[in-house]
């Protein structure tokens, strides 16, 4: 061995960013068991690398005992004490054993565990990168797809890494192409075996919220905050969002002038339609803002079960509420976390008639009224949990 090793090592940490004491230590470890094998020793060595000179060697470490049982493990007190006098039994001493021909061997040894450290402290480099945009967007291009997975490629020069979406992850109304840039959710990194393995997603609600983050200011500053998100990708989805400023619009910050920036939003979604719904403390009136953009006449809670309710909307709404498949119904409770039974004036009137004792409240209404059980209706489609 000699300087040329420490040379390398040198490099190793400037250019990969690998840790030499990292590499010094696995190629230690290494070169004890190869000293075993080699030399068919049992004898618990210790191997030491000079950082300065690039010398290794090979030490026999062994117990001070009384009585030697294992020449190879052990050493009588009275030869310690000749070799230094404040040796006591237990303690441990060195004898260097490093055979004439051992450099050759350590070459080896030392080639293989570099060569196999730079591709363990790659992995973690990028693992390490990436883990730090967990949860974050980063934009990624497309290089190619099979019957698992979409790969895109995210960074840029020598700096990249594989990234796989799974087909649950790819917007349904998207054909992915070599070469598209896309922005994607990190929502997991992986440090397996193999390599860090990093996923994102088209699809994961996260997206979204990231994605206004960074379009509107107040909502990365917190003065507009987003309380919930139900989506349906790249189809339909429902925003819940509050101001932390009385004099500020938190729907119309996020709609912003003339609807450009939730419009950039639908653009980079290939046209998944928003729905920006205010948040407020009144449930009635969150869940009457939640159908948007359904007119809602009243709300009425379950008194057996506290997260249902029955929405009350005029005749000529009833489809609209619901929406297409029961989508605005789905996403409304979703995103307000109550099952709803939507129910037509005439359809409440008949349910309501002779009620005395049902819980009533009026969308935006502080009054309350008591009025009778009321029964679900049998129709599924204008029920959605």
């Amino acid at each position: 061995m000699s300087k040329e090793l420490v040379g390398a090592l040198d490099a190793l940490e400037q250019e990969k960013g690998i840790k030499k004491q990292v590499v010094i230590e696995a190629l230690e470890a290494a070169l004890v068991s190869a000293y075993k094998r080699n030399y068919n020793q049992a004898a618990n060595v210790d191997v030491e690398f000079n950082e300065r000179k690039g010398d290794i060697k090979v030490y026999a470490v062994k117990t001070v005992v009384e009585d030697v049982e294992n020449d190879q493990l052990q050493v009588s007190l009275q030869d310690a004490v000749a070799i230094n006098r404040a040796y006591e039994i237990g303690d441990e001493i060195k004898f260097e054993v490093t055979p004439k021909n051992f450099g050759r061997i350590a070459a080896q040894t030392a080639k293989q565990v570099i060569m196999q450290r730079v591709r363990e402290a790659e992995r973690g480099l990028v693992y390490d990168e990436y883990s730090q945009y967990m949860d974050e967007v980063v934009t990624g291009e497309v290089e190619r797809q099979d019957t698992r997975y979409l790969y895109v490629t995210l960074g840029s020069g020598s700096n990249t890494v594989e990234a796989v979406m799974a087909s649950s992850d790819q917007m349904p109304n998207e054909t992915y192409k070599m070469h598209d840039k896309i922005k994607v959710y990190v929502s997991r990194v992986e440090n397996n075996p193999k390599g860090p393995q990093v996923f994102v997603s088209r699809t994961h609600p996260e997206l979204l919220k990231r994605l206004f983050e960074e379009e509107v200011p107040e909502i990365y500053d917190g003065t507009v905050e987003i309380v919930s998100i139900a989506r349906e990708a790249g189809d339909r989805a429902k925003i819940a969002v509050k101001s932390n400023d009385p004099n500020l619009d938190p729907v119309g910050t996020c709609v912003g002038p003339s609807g450009q920036r939730v419009q950039s939003i639908v653009n980079e979604l290939s046209g998944e339609n928003m729905d920006i719904v205010e948040w407020v403390d009144d449930e009635a009136q969150y869940v009457a803002n939640s159908l948007n953009p359904a007119e809602v006449v009243d709300v009425v809670f379950d008194s057996e079960n506290e997260r249902a309710c029955t929405v009350v909307v005029p005749d000529y709404q009833l489809s609209l509420a619901i929406g297409k498949r029961g989508q605005n119904a789905r996403l409304a409770a979703k995103l307000t976390g109550f099952k709803i039974d939507i129910k037509s004036e005439t359809e409440a009137a008949n349910l309501f008639e002779d009620a005395d004792d049902q819980e009533y409240v009026e969308a935006g209404s502080d009054v309350e009224v008591d009025k009778p059980d009321f029964e679900k209706g049998e129709d599924d489609d204008q029920s959605e949990k």
